[in-house]
């Protein structure tokens, strides 16, 4: 007796049928790349060639755009999180998942309803007796009544669709954080993009003036006679062909504008006020390098898959449980009478108890393979999480490698801009006392052009690369100073 009380205790406990979700293994490897990872970046000489130190194990602070030292940078920044529409339907759609958990939760507690119903009624007197207590055919009945309703959850299945609800949520709130990483990260190198083109507008104007200079003094020196029509002809190509490069350049920073502009979340004619040069950013010099098993936790992509499979997992349980008994318990309680005055009158009372019992039999195999189905969807989000996870690892190895190779390029960007310039001042030189022809100075001038180009170019590697890094490591969002998933 003793025995079929305690299993009536625990089934009326419940258990949740199907596998109980073990969160993944974190990698075992240590390291992004084969063998010793670099301590630091080669250092050059001028603006953003500072070597770059890497620190692992390091923290990656909340706000770490700002070490780059650019306060209309932090503004933009704050003004995108505030403003952009991305992140208020991520917030949107993280609350309608927590009330979604939240409904399926009231499942665990009867479910409680009153009914009131009224009729007037006719007997008909040639087939019965009247319903009444007179002989007047005509006749009212009002029923106010109280239901109660319980499914108890004996096996499980509403607290598997609790977890695998509260997991879709938890997901949701791991992709408003991405969308968080991605929408700073994206404002940063678009802030980096439009430094670079308006270094390399810059470096263009500046050649176009060097070929204008060098235009007028073939033209005196033509009409001296001491250049023939032909050198003025390819000067004047040049010339033509420097300021050919400058269109192009000036349509990429106006998309850019636009680019930041929707970012903030206004329309193309709201300009946003800030502006962003090269001379104004700073380069990071001390980098944090988050470990791998570290990296799992961070990167909100990640935990989102892990989510998605821990919600695989509990929709085991589900399918399961849609193949063991349902037990049924109802109540009804209320009171008819012909009156409102004899409403509570003896005799006009009534109330129900029931249960019942229903468990599947025969469905053509239906639940069995739903079963199946919902054990490949967990092996199907098992394989995704773990592509998840190596993706995430080839995004921080490919930012340290770009770090590394940007600090090469910067270094010999900078050496060959130096050696350009100053071969380009030489020649012209030269030229001025007719010692070369033309030709040369033409190779020297789009040698010099070629070599500014790259070297801003590669300065705004250094600082997009850097950016790159932050994102891949995650973007510290656990460090943030104001919790955007709670808005």
């Amino acid at each position: 007796m003793r025995k079929a009380s305690f299993a009536v205790s625990l089934l009326l406990a419940g258990c949740a049928v199907g596998p109980d979700f073990k969160k993944p293994e974190p990698p075992t490897v240590t390291g992004y790349m084969p063998g010793v990872a670099p301590a630091q970046t080669v250092s050059a000489k001028g603006d953003f060639g500072a070597a770059q130190h890497f620190e692992p194990g390091a923290d990656i602070p909340g706000q770490w755009w700002t070490l780059f030292h650019s306060q209309p940078l932090n503004d933009l920044i704050e003004q995108s999180i505030k403003a952009n529409p991305s992140m208020t339907a991520a917030q949107a759609a993280l609350r309608q998942a927590r009330e979604n958990t939240l409904a399926q939760k009231g499942s665990y507690f009867p479910q409680v309803s009153a009914g009131l119903s009224a009729s007037r009624n006719l007997t008909p007197t040639a087939a019965v007796s009247p319903a009444g207590p007179t002989t007047n055919p005509y006749y009212s009945l009002i029923t106010p009544q109280l239901s109660v309703s319980f499914v108890p959850d004996v096996f499980g299945a509403n607290r598997r669709a609790v977890e695998s609800l509260a997991a879709q949520a938890e997901n949701l709130r791991f992709q408003l954080e991405a969308t968080y990483v991605t929408l700073t990260s994206n404002v940063v190198t678009g802030a980096f993009q439009e430094a670079s083109l308006r270094g390399q507008i810059a470096a263009t104007q500046e050649t176009i003036k060097v070929e204008s200079d060098l235009l007028a003094i073939l033209q005196k020196q033509y009409d001296l006679g001491q250049v023939s029509m032909a050198d003025v002809a390819a000067q004047e190509a040049a010339l033509a062909q420097a300021k050919l490069a400058l269109p192009p350049l000036q349509k990429q920073l106006a998309q850019q504008r636009d680019a930041l502009t929707a970012l903030a979340g206004r329309f193309p004619s709201e300009d946003v006020a800030a502006h962003f040069q090269l001379a104004d950013l700073k380069l990071p010099v001390d980098l944090p390098v988050s470990l791998p098993a570290k990296l799992v936790e961070q990167r909100p992509d990640v935990r989102a898959a892990e989510e998605t499979l821990h919600s695989a997992s509990a929709q085991i349980g589900v399918a399961v449980a849609a193949r063991l008994p349902t037990i049924t318990l109802t109540a009804n309680v209320g009171n008819s009478a012909s009156a409102l005055s004899n409403m509570f009158a003896p005799g006009t009372n009534f109330w129900t108890l029931a249960g019942g019992l229903a468990a599947p039999i025969f469905t053509g195999g239906t639940l069995f393979h739903k079963q199946k189905a919902a054990e490949a969807g967990f092996d199907q989000a098992a394989a995704q999480y773990k592509s998840t996870v190596i993706a995430a690892m080839q995004n921080v190895a490919d930012a340290l490698h770009a770090l590394q190779s940007d600090a090469d390029e910067l270094a010999a960007a900078l050496a060959s801009e130096q050696a350009a310039g100053q071969s380009l001042t030489i020649v012209r030189k030269q030229l001025e006392l007719g010692q070369v022809a033309y030709l040369a100075l033409l190779n020297a001038e789009q040698t010099y052009q070629t070599a500014k180009l790259a070297l801003v170019q590669a300065q705004a590697a250094r600082l997009t690369d850097t950016a790159a890094l932050f994102q891949a490591l995650g973007g510290g969002w656990w460090n943030q100073t104001s919790q955007v998933a709670e808005k």
